[in-house]
């Protein structure tokens, strides 16, 4: 390690009790142990059983096969998903057929975890080709295998080789010897080796700004050198991770917060506790509960949560639980450091009928849920349901009615800046639920490809300010950049106010004063304006609306989704106001949303002020 040293290192250095320039040599003498014991004999019979019956259903079909071309398609058309699903849906199958190997010793599931453990190892490159740097390095837009990038991709695959080889490397090496020395060849060419000696990559931290993509491979960089490593190396190679992860946890708010959304924080925060909670098997020193920001971000997802299967949701985030979540690893977590809410949350979550871990969460979290006799005995649960969240580092505030129900209307506002991590141009975006259930919403990140991350972000619509509840300010979105953020940023108990002017670059615009309160049971959007010189150019208010909207004059009524009760926006009647149909083709979108989103635009281009007010329409219906 440097001597540059962060809180992480600072944490595990007081539980050792030595001075922090020691911690290399006792992290490098307590590293006693491997990866942590799965009881498979304990397993969760619905998830065995549902593994069992996909995997049968599968057992004579050819095994997904991602293909050259399609990994060259990134570069030529900007698609991704053509080579993602095949690579995918096999890590997905191996997953399945390795637990079952594990636990019934059938030369079936044996045969299967070998062929898809070789197909696997015989892949060209374990980087996603959207990830990869081989066309900058080497001018090619098919992966070089002598130069292997170390991504999402890498990491997630050599995590799944060493939990394969905890969890069934004897019985398969037993059937097929060398086994196990193919893997732990490819663990140490493939990413162990390239991980040590290449130290520019630039995920650990960005040229400053760290995301997700930091504990999420050095988490399974750890699982990888616990399994295939030992000795000096495996010290090294720890150490290189720890020192990693330690720019992460500097980076995380004392709030807990994650401007990359909810739906970030289980492959962000949530992979950080995970490693964690390996560094703690293997050395005895668990840093989880040492460090505040780590201990306030576990409260993040509950913090975040509107009702039933939606929450808050920014930037890349989306506001529908999409795919299943490992609430196990939140609940393992919670219970480590004795936070009692955000068990008893994960707990709600958990379905004794139903699977405990799902194959997409991958091998490593399989393996740690599926027979943790915690979590297969969790529940019911409860859902906390703050009345208030102030969230200073992300300036966004959420305010319901009462704690514990989502009944009526709740609203999250934020400020912040537009240069956050998968940022939209969104500042002063507002968010309303009725009943739990969005109705002026953030739509969220459409499916990602070559434009996503590149200098063509901001010509797709849903990261636009234009698409999200901001002001139109005189012809003008907000632009993206850092610089153009919130000012003068207020959140009271029921109120939130900021200066909304620095978001746009509007000359004139001296300034813009938006204040989101709950004022009884309403939601109200107040703004005011001032401009230093007068123009032409069409000023307006915008709200992005899920449901069916009608429009009369002054007023939207909207049915929501989900059944929640309808809402109104109400406002001066001499503003006139147009609806805009977005339709939703888009999966990423539609599976939210349904097939269109509708942009309510109010005109205030004669005016210095308006009021919307957001309120029941009429008593709610029974859910569909």
């Amino acid at each position: 390690m440097t001597d540059a040293r962060g809180p992480l290192t600072h944490a595990l250095a007081a539980l050792a009790r030595v001075q922090t320039a020691r911690i290399d040599d006792e992290i490098a003498a307590r590293l006693s142990g491997g990866l942590p014991d799965v009881a498979l004999e304990n397993a969760d019979p619905a998830t065995i059983a549902a593994f069992r019956a996909r995997a049968e259903a599968e057992l004579e079909t050819p095994w997904p096969q991602p293909r050259a071309h399609d990994a060259a398609r990134f570069h030529l058309d900007g698609d991704r998903i053509s080579w993602e699903h095949p690579a995918f849906a096999r890590q997905h199958r191996l997953t399945r057929v390795a637990v079952l190997a594990s636990g019934t010793g059938e030369d079936r599931w044996i045969d299967e975890t070998l062929d898809g453990a070789i197909m696997l190892s015989e892949q060209s490159s374990w980087c996603w080709p959207a990830h990869d740097d081989t066309r900058a390095r080497h001018g090619s837009v098919l992966a070089t295998v002598t130069d292997p990038y170390v991504d999402l991709g890498a990491g997630e695959a050599v995590g799944q080789l060493a939990w394969l080889d905890h969890i069934a490397g004897d019985v398969v090496e037993a059937r097929y010897p060398g086994f196990r020395a193919r893997l732990a060849h490819e663990a140490r060419v493939r990413v162990l080796d390239p991980f040590v000696a290449r130290r520019d990559w630039r995920w650990i931290d960005f040229g400053g700004r760290v995301n997700n993509w930091n504990p999420w491979i050095h988490g399974n960089v750890i699982a990888a050198a616990l399994q295939f490593l030992d000795g000096d190396e495996r010290a090294r190679v720890v150490s290189l991770a720890i020192e990693g992860m330690d720019l992460y946890v500097a980076s995380l708010p004392e709030d807990g917060a994650i401007d990359e959304g909810y739906a970030y924080w289980w492959n962000g925060a949530c992979r950080l506790v995970e490693a964690l909670d390996l560094i703690a098997h293997a050395t005895g020193l668990d840093a989880t509960g040492e460090i505040a920001a780590v201990r306030e971000t576990i409260a993040f997802p509950h913090r975040m949560h509107l009702g039933e299967k939606w929450f808050v949701n920014a930037a890349d985030g989306q506001a529908l639980q999409r795919d299943p979540q490992p609430w196990h690893a939140l609940h393992r977590a919670a219970r480590r450091i004795g936070d009692e809410t955000a068990a008893s949350f994960a707990a709600l979550h958990r379905d004794p009928s139903m699977s405990a871990v799902a194959e997409s969460e991958g091998l490593g979290r399989v393996a740690r849920g599926i027979a943790d006799a915690d979590w297969l005995a969790a529940g019911p649960g409860a859902d906390p349901l703050p009345e208030r969240t102030w969230l200073p580092s992300t300036e966004m505030l959420i305010v319901r009615g009462a704690t514990g129900s989502a009944a009526g209307l709740a609203f999250a506002a934020k400020g912040g800046h537009n240069d956050e991590s998968h940022n939209h141009n969104d500042v002063g975006s507002v968010i309303v639920a009725s009943d739990g259930v969005p109705v002026v919403v953030d739509a969220g990140r459409p499916t990602y490809d070559a434009r996503t991350f590149g200098p063509d972000r901001y010509d797709l619509w849903p990261m636009q300010s234009q698409w999200h509840g901001v002001p139109f300010v005189r012809g003008a979105g907000q632009p993206a950049g850092e610089r153009f953020a919130a000012r003068d940023v207020v959140a009271g108990d029921r109120e939130i106010s900021m200066d909304l002017a620095g978001a746009y670059d509007v000359p004139a615009l001296a300034e813009w004063r938006r204040t989101v309160s709950l004022d009884g049971d309403d939601v109200l959007i107040d703004d005011a304006w001032r401009f230093d010189e007068d123009g032409d150019e069409p000023t307006e208010v915008r709200f992005v609306l899920a449901g069916e909207v009608t429009l009369t004059s002054g007023s939207a009524r909207v049915v929501p989704l989900s059944g929640a009760a309808p809402v109104a926006l109400t406002w001066d009647p001499d503003a006139p106001a147009t609806l805009e149909e977005q339709l939703l083709e888009d999966p990423m979108l539609s599976h939210v949303w349904g097939e269109h989103l509708t942009r309510l635009s109010i005109d205030v281009s004669d005016r210095t002020e308006i009021s919307v007010r957001v309120r029941h329409n009429e008593p709610m219906k029974e859910r569909r």
